[in-house]
């Protein structure tokens, strides 16, 4: 299984999930259980999925997953701040832009690995596999 710890993603998704570890215990008894809770899986989802896309040799559907699940999380800090869980808007505003990060590296390898697959199918000769085979 390949190490992911030198991934800049995967720096920011655990840094993400210390943070909101640390956040949601700020958060009302009301809060914390209900909204607190699904921050901190969904992070921590994010994070799961960034070191199964690192393993995989076909990154591209983890990497689709990961996009999936990072607009889940931003919806989720949105109505955290609606409702006034986070104990001020700088603390969402950290949470916020951790989670961009993490979308735009995670739309930067998915490129990536895109535009790999179409290197090495047009890498591969165009025409019959067989000569003369028309």
């Amino acid at each position: 299984m390949a190490q992911a710890e030198h991934l800049p993603i995967y720096k920011a998704s655990y840094d993400l999930c210390l943070y909101l570890e640390q956040v949601v215990q700020g958060f009302s008894r009301y809060h914390k259980y209900s909204l607190g809770a699904d921050l901190r899986d969904g992070a921590r989802r994010v994070l799961k999925l960034v070191v199964r896309a690192n393993s995989r040799r076909d990154k591209a559907p983890v990497l689709l997953e990961i996009r999936e699940e990072a607009e889940e999380l931003k919806v989720v800090l949105r109505l955290c701040q609606d409702v006034k869980a986070f104990p001020n808007f700088n603390s969402f505003e950290h949470a916020i832009r951790q989670m961009t990060e993490i979308a735009k590296q995670n739309e930067g390898w998915l490129k990536s690995q895109r535009q790999d697959h179409g290197q090495s199918r047009r890498a591969m000769p165009e025409g019959p596999a067989t000569p003369g085979v028309p």
